[in-house]
């Protein structure tokens, strides 16, 4: 059986890399989400900014950019112009040398000739038409000269055939036809594109014919147009960038080119072919390059093609322009211009957006924008709710786990410990965890800890009780201005997070408030972009509330409301809404009433107050002490610890009795903290 196994160059980047971090991308992504960015520019900004260990779009444009600085400062264009003359100087000096040896020579032909030389115009242009017709006695000397016209030749070729100055160096008289044979079949194959009479089989004739001059093996007509559209373009803004004198120099030593003007006729002639064809390229830019390092025509040729790499891989990595995706950048051309390196790290954004955007991270809605999946608000949820349990676990107090009926009657079953479970631990399954996880690892003669947190179980207990739990979060123009915004919804979406994930039997309902209030689910909530409207409707909210805590009758109300500000609208029976700073007295009034329907309801109250207002201290103390509920100052890092662990000392207070029964929450002593103020 024939072997049909195929190799090929690997181009898949570092095969040893890490695969990308979404975590780390959905955790920045959400928080420029909740602060108000859309998903989508939210994506942008990450992908620009990079992660911890991934460069971003910025650090490589800032290496594009550097990358183009280094060549216009590097370079000039005096390159040929310095060759031409170093040979003509050279070939002057041997004709000089031969005109002194030669004692057979008549003495008025040896001075009519020094004179000529002597005489020779500063132009290198000039001074080689003026010896086009020159009788050489050097052979050195003529060698030289026409070396001259050889390189003028070679690098005419080289700017638009890369490596033809190059390939052609010792070319023969066979060798030049050959190029003027491939020159004019090639002119006439992009006229009859012009016309539209080209077919497949032309193109296929001049590959077989001419194909050696085109090392790239280009597949089609079009293929071979836009390479040498793009390079033919690049020597025209080479042209351009040339002060007049040198363009002038440059025309009158083409003429002398391989010693016959028909080159520089079908050069002409191809120009103008590839410019009818591809009319998009940039034929009329320029670009100052002011360097010590001369370049000839072709390697100018190369470095404005290079220019133009960095200019289009430049506006690539800006994703500026509308429908922009990382797929757009070039990573050849990266490759290219700033080395493997940071075509691996562009080809690492570009599998971290597609993975964003196909594996259920973001989503278009029907209004075709970019929106959060559940799946990444669940992820997202996780990450938040973890950080609250590593702030809790930092405080003496918070947690007490030892206590059985936690959450219910024990069921006999057990399971792995989450964050949240106030279930008893299972100690000889934990214990038994530990040593086979010790024996795995090797550790059990010492060297590791002897319990890990994912060697807890605990035991399963059935649930007796279900809370309705009413977060209301003040969505007022100072949240957003005093920098309240973000951990606001942080601490939204991760109560949201532990109950969904935690405690399914509870009711959760999030309420902002502002000018009026809103109930709203958690992806509404965490999209929500800052509100500049006056009003700080808490009356408006605690009806919500309320009627939350009504549909539920047989759940333990548990109302959590954070807010930076006193009562300043409520809603008039009409429906409309009532503004008035400083708050009006009816205005507190309406608030205190819906405050004490919630307390006849059950409710356990909560205040977080965000900021320093004595007033509102005052206030908020007053509000709580009359439902004989909490007021807590956090501060706005541990705004979301603070929620979760009232909304858990909610529950552990209900114990032995139903919700709400009991003594106070294990918790309390939590809050007394530091960066904590309670009053009760």
């Amino acid at each position: 059986m024939k072997d049909r196994t195929r190799f090929k160059r690997y181009t898949g980047g570092d095969p040893l890399a890490p695969p990308v971090d979404l975590a780390e991308a959905l955790d920045a992504i959400g928080q420029d989400v909740m602060a108000g960015y859309s998903p989508e520019r939210a994506m942008q900004e990450f992908l620009r900014r990079g992660g911890r260990d991934q460069r971003g779009l910025d650090d490589l444009a800032r290496r594009v950019a550097e990358r183009r600085r280094e060549l216009l400062s590097k370079h000039n264009l005096d390159g040929t112009m310095q060759e031409v003359r170093e040979l003509l100087d050279r070939a002057v000096l041997e004709e000089r040398k031969q005109l002194a040896r030669d004692a057979m020579m008549d003495d008025g032909d040896r001075a009519l000739r020094e004179m000529q030389l002597e005489n020779l115009p500063p132009s290198p242009a000039a001074a080689v038409s003026e010896l086009a017709d020159y009788d050489w006695q050097s052979r050195q000397a003529r060698e030289d000269f026409e070396r001259i016209k050889d390189l003028l030749g070679r690098e005419l070729l080289d700017q638009r055939f890369a490596g033809m100055k190059n390939a052609l160096e010792n070319a023969t008289d066979a060798d030049r036809e050959a190029i003027q044979q491939m020159l004019g079949d090639l002119n006439e194959l992009l006229e009859k594109r012009s016309r539209g009479e080209d077919t497949p089989e032309d193109f296929a004739e001049f590959m077989a014919e001419h194909g050696e001059f085109f090392p790239e093996n280009p597949q089609s007509l079009d293929e071979l147009l836009d390479t040498m559209a793009q390079r033919a373009a690049a020597a025209q803004r080479m042209l351009n960038s040339m002060t007049p004198e040198q363009r002038q120099e440059l025309m009158e030593l083409s003429a002398q080119a391989f010693g016959s003007p028909q080159l520089m006729e079908s050069l002409a002639r191809l120009d103008g072919n590839l410019q009818a064809l591809r009319p998009g390229e940039d034929w009329g830019g320029s670009e100052q390059l002011d360097g010590g390092e001369g370049l000839g025509l072709g390697d100018g040729t190369g470095v404005f093609q290079d220019l133009a790499d960095l200019d289009r891989l430049s506006e690539q990595l800006s994703q500026s322009y509308g429908g922009a995706r990382m797929d757009d950048v070039d990573l050849d051309a990266l490759a290219r211009q700033l080395g493997t390196e940071a075509a691996v790290d562009a080809r690492t954004l570009q599998e971290l957006e597609k993975a964003l955007r196909d594996g259920g991270t973001l989503r278009r809605g029907p209004d075709g924008q970019l929106r959060l999946t559940p799946k990444a608000m669940r992820q997202l949820g996780k990450a938040l709710l973890r950080d609250v349990a590593r702030r809790m676990s930092g405080r003496q107090g918070q947690r007490d786990l030892d206590k059985a009926g936690a959450a219910g009657e024990r069921s006999g079953a057990t399971r792995e410990w989450q964050f949240g479970d106030t279930e008893p631990w299972d100690l000889p399954r934990t214990i038994l965890n530990g040593v086979r996880r010790r024996a795995v690892d090797g550790t059990l003669d010492g060297g590791g800890p002897l319990l890990s947190i994912d060697d807890v179980e605990v035991q399963e207990t059935e649930a007796r009780t279900q809370a309705a739990v009413a977060l209301l979060v003040d969505t007022s123009f100072s949240m957003a201005m005093d920098g309240r915004w973000v951990p606001m919804k942080r601490t939204a979406l991760a109560l949201h997070t532990l109950i969904r994930s935690r405690f399914r039997g509870d009711h959760l309902q999030l309420i902002g408030f502002g000018r009026h209030a809103e109930v709203m689910d958690i992806e509404q909530l965490t999209a929500l972009d800052a509100m500049w409207d006056k009003g700080t409707n808490l009356h408006h909210a605690l009806l919500l509330a309320n009627r939350h805590f009504r549909k539920h009758p047989n759940a333990q109300p548990v109302l959590l409301i954070v807010t930076d500000g006193e009562p300043t609208s409520h809603l008039e029976a009409s429906g409309e809404v009532y503004f008035s700073y400083p708050p009006h007295p009816l205005t507190i009034a309406y608030a205190v009433r819906e405050l004490d329907n919630a307390a006849r309801l059950g409710a356990q109250t909560t205040f977080f107050r965000l900021g320093e207002d004595p007033g509102l201290a005052r206030f908020i103390e007053q509000m709580a002490q009359r439902v004989d509920g909490r007021m807590v100052s956090p501060e706005l890092d541990d705004l979301g610890a603070a929620v979760v662990g009232s909304y858990l000392g909610s529950r552990d207070a209900g114990r032995g009795g139903g919700l709400g029964a009991g003594p106070r929450s294990p918790y309390r002593d939590w809050f007394g903290g530091r960066g904590f103020w309670v009053g009760e």
